[in-house]
C-alpha cells in the first residue's frame, strides 16, 4: 500500500522512539517555552463521543494532569454523534485560539476516509498538537471456529466465501476497515455485520451468531482469559505486553498489516504556533509520569511522545491508508 499501511511498523516505531529524544528537550517549566499570557482561561477538551467510552476516559485522564502541568483548568465537553463527526465538526469550526481542543482517536481518521458525509478534512482543518498512546486491536474468534491462528483463519475464509460472520463497531470504524484490510491483502470475502458497538457483537459471537470480531484489549480481555472467545492475534507489528502469549500480525504472517488505535490532541486549523508548542511540551511530559504510564499499561496501550509534525505526518498516513483501503473495497458507507 502507498503510503504504508495504516499504523505501519516503520511510522508505529518512529512515535515510541521519539521517547527518549523528547525527554532530553523538557525545560524545568512548560511556561519557559511558553506564549504570553497563555492560558488565561478554561481549556475545552471535546471529546466526540459519551461519557464512558475509552476516549473519554483518556480525555478525562489527559485533561487532569494538563491541568496540572499547566496550572490551568481543563474541561472535558462530551459532543456524541454520527461516529465522532459532530464533536469533529464543533472543534473544526471554533475559534484558532487554543481553548478549544478534540481528543483523537482512530475514526477521526477512518470516518473521514470512509463516510463522504462526514464533513470534516483532518488535514486542512486541523492543526497536530501531539501524540498520546496508542495499542493495538486483537483479532478474537468463537471457540468453536475450526481455526486457532491467522492463517488458518484466512484459509477458512478462503474454502468457504462469505460463511464467516464478522461483527464491528459500526460501519466505517477502524473495527470495519481493519477487516476490509484484511480482506484486501489475503483476497478473501468475510461477511461484515455492523453492531452499535463491540460489546453486543461479543456476546453474539460467545453466542455462536458470529464467529469474529476485533476490538481493543481491555474490551476482550476478560472474555479472553475466561475461555469464552479466543484471541488469533493483535493488529499490530510487535506483540502487546497485556497479551504476551498472543502473536503480533508479522508473527502471524501478515507483515504489513499493522493497525492501532491511538489518541492524540488537535487544535482547529490556524492555532498559533506558539499555543501548539506548549501545549505539546505538557503532553510529552505528563505521558512520562509514573501514574500516567502504569494508566496506560491496565488500558493496554504505549505513551507515544512527539513533536506536532511528527503527529501531523502519522494522521496523513493513517487517513491516506484508509482512503485506499475504502477505494480498493469499493466500500459504500452512508
Amino acid at each position: 500500500m502507498n503510503p504504508k499501511p495504516a499504523g505501519s511498523a516503520s511510522r508505529r516505531h518512529a512515535l515510541l522512539l521519539t521517547a527518549g529524544a523528547v525527554a532530553g528537550l523538557f525545560t524545568t517549566g512548560v511556561q519557559a517555552q511558553g506564549y504570553a499570557g497563555y492560558p488565561d482561561r478554561a481549556i475545552r477538551i471535546v471529546v466526540p463521543f459519551a461519557p464512558g467510552a475509552g476516549t473519554d476516559a483518556m480525555a478525562r485522564l489527559i485533561a487532569q494532569k494538563l491541568g496540572e502541568v499547566m496550572k490551568a483548568t481543563f474541561v472535558v465537553d462530551n459532543k456524541a454523534g454520527a461516529s465522532g463527526a459532530i464533536g469533529t465538526q464543533f472543534v473544526a469550526q471554533a475559534a484558532a485560539d487554543g481553548y478549544t481542543l478534540l481528543l483523537a482517536a482512530s475514526p477521526f481518521t477512518t470516518v473521514a476516509a470512509s463516510t463522504p458525509n462526514a464533513n470534516y478534512d483532518p488535514l486542512r482543518q486541523f492543526a497536530p498538537v501531539g501524540m498520546i498512546a496508542s495499542g493495538p486491536l486483537v483479532w478474537a474468534a468463537s471457540t468453536s471456529l475450526p481455526a486457532n491462528d491467522m492463517k488458518q483463519l484466512v484459509k477458512l475464509a478462503r474454502q468457504k466465501p462469505g460463511a464467516l460472520n464478522y461483527g464491528s463497531s459500526g460501519a466505517g470504524g477502524v473495527n470495519h476497515l481493519v477487516l476490509e484490510l484484511l480482506k484486501s491483502r489475503t483476497g478473501t470475502f468475510i461477511t461484515h455485520i455492523p453492531y452499535r458497538g463491540v460489546a453486543p457483537a461479543t456476546m453474539d459471537m460467545i453466542g455462536g451468531q458470529i464467529q469474529l470480531v476485533t476490538g481493543t484489549i481491555p474490551a476482550l480481555l476478560p472474555f479472553i482469559k475466561n475461555g469464552s472467545i479466543k484471541a488469533l492475534a493483535v493488529t499490530s507489528a510487535k506483540r502487546s505486553s497485556a497479551l504476551p502469549d498472543v502473536p503480533s500480525m508479522a508473527e502471524a504472517g501478515f507483515a504489513g498489516i499493522d493497525v492501532v488505535n491511538y489518541f492524540a490532541l488537535m487544535a482547529p486549523a490556524g492555532t498559533p504556533a506558539p499555543v501548539i508548542n506548549v501545549l505539546n511540551t505538557a503532553i510529552n511530559k505528563i505521558v512520562s509520569l509514573p501514574e500516567v504510564v502504569l494508566r496506560f499499561r491496565a488500558d493496554a496501550v504505549e505513551a507515544a511522545p512527539g513533536s506536532p509534525a511528527l503527529l501531523g505526518h502519522f494522521i496523513e498516513a493513517d487517513y491516506r491508508a484508509w482512503r485506499n483501503v475504502v477505494k480498493t473495497q469499493n466500500l459504500k458507507i452512508e
